[in-house]
């Protein structure tokens, strides 16, 4: 998370994480008062140092919008499935990907797992759901679907890899 998207604890849908390791298993002794008029707790006073589960002391904190947190665990949890194979997921390449051979496929895949050139252009909410890659003279591009476990209808929270299904889709751009 960049410093701008850092925001003041009174903000509403804001979350606090460690300075340090940027994790949200943070604690601090704390009052707060529920507004009725926005369905959430709002921090009237902060006691004591906070505390980082992950680093196992005391931190300071960083407050950040909710959704920056929550595009964070996305991005994670599709770097992690992209580039290890690892999580909740599958990988489909499609048939006209598949027409170019067997070599090319694998070319193909690892030039996905090992893309790392994502910015403003390609990557607008910071997910690293999308991306484009060429192979051999030819565009490749890559994008992850989020389904419920049952591939019934679309994750209610692709932020949560018990409720997600990832999908990571690899074809031809023509």
């Amino acid at each position: 998370m960049n410093t701008e998207d850092k925001a003041a604890p009174e903000a509403i849908n804001t979350v606090p994480v460690c300075q340090t390791c940027r994790s949200e298993r943070v604690v601090q002794d704390a009052w707060a008062c529920f507004n009725r008029d926005s369905g959430l707790w709002e921090l009237e006073n902060v006691f004591d140092d906070a505390h980082c589960h992950r680093c196992e002391g005391p931190t300071k904190l960083d407050w950040v919008p909710a959704e920056a947190v929550r595009n964070q665990r996305i991005r994670d949890l599709n770097d992690l499935f992209r580039t290890e194979g690892r999580g909740n997921g599958t990988v489909l390449v499609t048939s006209g990907l598949q027409a170019e051979g067997g070599a090319f496929v694998v070319k193909a895949v690892e030039a996905v797992r090992s893309f790392e050139a994502f910015g403003e252009d390609n990557d607008p909410w910071g997910e690293h759901d999308f991306g484009a890659v060429e192979v051999d003279g030819q565009k490749v591009f890559f994008k992850f679907a989020y389904y419920d476990p049952t591939f019934t209808q679309g994750s209610e929270n692709p932020a949560n890899e018990a409720l997600t299904k990832r999908v990571l889709t690899i074809m031809l751009a023509s």
